[in-house]
């Protein structure tokens, strides 16, 4: 009797239990493109407790939620290895610009710079409420070997270089990707290839991977690739080119050598990649073509003040403005600047205006001479960041194409409508998918998708995310194959794109149709050595 009782008693349970909706969410009827590049396939996919649990036809099975995305394309969410959004994340939480985009997981901490202790900042931004996308960080070479030595141009001793390794080993226990430089950068530009191996293995012994602005992306490009394919041979570390280009004009067309190079090292055993937005400008601040030796230690403004100096000065600009861009002012375009004050020597509104366009306006005269002394003096009252006009189109279009690369916007997390930004920080994803697949060809959909999704998602250590299948977890991104596209442009970057149906981020709502949700489900991703 008993017995028979305490089957009934777990009969009822089981009956209480499957009056219970299967699956948090179903996502129905849409085309699934799994993010390993394999060919697009209909089906469901289904998520409870944050997880992708099915994919398949589940047309007879239960769900709290049903979303009908017939005829859209379901796919991971967009991992982006390369942004510029922890100075403005505690404002803007939900990064409107980049999950508008389809991203769910933002990368920092690259070009050498970063916070300097990982694990507290990742602390500030976990009680400040968190994040709508989740959010990783590098440790940046720059950030260590200026808490050791300051702007210093001189190799670090013994000593100082313990001190780096040990702020280093650190920030990987923290939970950091890797090591990042900015070898362009001060003070990175004052390293030695030696030293940035040295620091390398420490990150190799970790786990984690080397990432890099390289040394020089112009003239010395190719230099530049061998620096960092040594760097990762001699560090026995896996390295990641960031934001790849083929810089100065008298290199346009010349991609194929830098994927062969990325070939030959990968066969001889460097696990080389690189990552790449789908622009033929970057962006920095201006004082990038002012020399690094001129800039060490901020004694600028002193070494300017001897002629000879000055005139040494002015003179190496000059060779990088025409080395970049045939010397052509209306190549470098300002983005907004940090003047304390209005200053009667510049137009009233700088953001969105060339350098051309300063000369015009002052009457000054377009030679080589006025346009370096206009950026040096636009440095000396407060700065600019500027959009630099400088890349071939066919360059683009082959890295595209190259096996080992990735996307990453090198994007900035931005408030609508305020200064004149690269356009990427709106666009890069959409405009893969909508300019390069649909309207030209270049790769498929799959493809893309692929170097936006698990590409990254491996080279980082994110090994649950990534992929549509059972067991990962539900960062999805729905977008319109028809209609996905960019809008923003270098006259007008503040405009969303078109096309991205939902974003899910950890399984929850985080935007539809253009508009966030206001949801902060984003977690801290930290470094796995599986």
């Amino acid at each position: 009797m008993h017995r028979i009782r305490l089957i009934a008693a777990i009969a009822a349970a089981l009956g209480a239990c499957n009056d219970a909706p299967e699956f948090d969410l179903v996502l129905e009827g849409g085309l699934v493109i799994d993010g390993t590049g394999a060919e697009v396939f209909p089906a469901d996919v289904a998520v409870r407790d944050g997880l992708i649990v099915e994919v398949g036809d589940l047309s007879n099975r239960t769900a709290e939620t049903r979303i009908d995305v017939d005829g859209d394309v379901v796919a991971p969410g967009f991992i982006d290895p390369h942004t510029h959004s922890r100075g403005s994340i505690f404002e803007i939480p939900t990064a409107d610009n980049f999950v508008l985009q389809g991203v769910t997981t933002l990368v920092e901490g690259n070009d050498g710079s970063s916070p300097l202790h990982i694990g507290a900042w990742y602390d500030s931004l976990t009680s400040a409420g968190g994040t709508t996308p989740n959010f990783a960080m590098f440790v940046g070479h720059g950030t260590l070997r200026s808490e050791v030595m300051g702007t210093e141009d001189r190799p670090p001793s013994d000593a100082e270089m313990e001190r780096m390794k040990e702020l280093l080993a650190d920030a990987m226990e923290d939970g950091a990707l890797g090591l990042s430089t900015g070898l362009f950068y001060l003070p990175g530009s004052f390293a030695s290839t030696e030293e940035v191996i040295e620091l390398a293995r420490v990150a190799a012994e970790h786990g984690g991977i080397y990432i890099s602005h390289m040394r020089n992306e112009g003239d010395g490009v190719f230099e530049s690739i061998r620096e960092t394919i040594r760097i990762g041979r001699e560090a026995e570390i896996p390295v990641q080119m960031t934001h790849h280009k083929i810089g100065a004009w008298r290199n346009f067309g010349r991609a194929s050598e830098s994927l062969a190079l990325i070939e030959e090292a990968r066969a001889g055993g460097v696990d080389i990649t690189y990552d790449q937005y789908p622009y033929t400008a970057s962006s920095t601040g201006l004082s990038a073509i002012i020399p690094r030796w001129a800039q060490e230690g901020d004694g600028l403004a002193g070494r300017l003040r001897d002629p000879g100096t000055r005139a040494r000065v002015v003179e190496e600009m000059i060779e990088w403005v025409e080395m970049r861009f045939a010397g052509d002012p209306s190549k470098i375009q300002l983005v907004s600047c940090d003047f304390e004050d209005d200053n009667a020597a510049f137009p009233e509104e700088m953001a969105g205006l060339t350098l051309a366009d300063v000369l015009v306006a002052r009457d000054d005269p377009a030679t080589p001479e006025a346009v370096a002394d206009l950026i040096l003096e636009i440095d000396a009252a407060g700065g600019c960041g500027a959009i630099f006009h400088g890349f071939d189109e066919r360059d683009v279009q082959t890295l595209l194409t190259g096996e080992h690369g990735m996307i990453g916007s090198d994007g900035s997390l931005v408030r609508y409508g305020e200064a004149s930004p690269h356009p990427r920080g709106y666009g890069t994803f959409p405009r893969v998918l909508g300019r390069y697949v649909r309207e030209l060809g270049v790769i498929y959909f799959e493809e893309a998708v692929r170097r936006m999704t698990s590409a990254p998602a491996h080279r980082l250590g994110f090994h649950d995310r990534g992929r549509i299948a059972p067991g990962m977890v539900a960062d999805i991104t729905v977008f319109d194959p028809e209609t996905v596209v960019d809008r923003a442009t270098f006259q007008n970057p503040h405009q969303y794109p078109v096309g991205i149906r939902f974003v899910f981020v950890n399984g929850v709502l985080v935007a539809r149709d253009g508009r966030v949700t206001g949801e902060r489900p984003g977690v801290v991703l930290r470094r796995s050595t599986r």
